[in-house]
């Protein structure tokens, strides 16, 4: 746990246009955009996001997450948030999803040959 993750990555994510926050079903906050979310937090510990799944095989084969904790056959990842580096990896995730649902990065359709990003920065939000 990172004190203070959640708070980090809240100011981050809730200040790109068009994201909105509310209470996550399971405990937490999740981040939507389009009507579609872009992931969830829970507390200063861990980060969920979706992603087809040739991207979730790419970011977990690199390191940047890890199969989901409860869905491990999805295309769910999850970071779990043990240091600070952990949180600009998280928000690095966010962003990624963000891109994707917002049209700037791979594509969201689960057929689209778009190759995924191989790295993500975890010191830049933006990459």
């Amino acid at each position: 746990m990172v004190p203070g993750a959640a708070a980090r990555i809240a100011a981050e994510v809730e200040s790109w246009p068009g994201v909105e926050s509310a209470p996550h079903r399971f405990g937490g906050v999740e981040y939507r955009f389009g009507g579609r979310e872009i992931g969830h937090v829970h507390g200063d510990g861990l980060a969920d996001l979706p992603f087809p799944m040739r991207i979730r095989d790419e970011l977990v084969a690199s390191g940047q997450a890890e199969p989901h904790h409860i869905l491990p056959d999805s295309g769910w990842v999850s970071r779990w948030l043990r240091a600070p580096k952990d949180v600009g990896t998280a928000i690095a995730l966010f962003r990624l999803q963000y891109d994707r649902l917002a049209g700037r990065g791979p594509s969201p359709q689960a057929g689209d040959q778009t190759p995924a990003p191989t790295a993500l920065s975890p010191d830049d939000p933006t990459a």
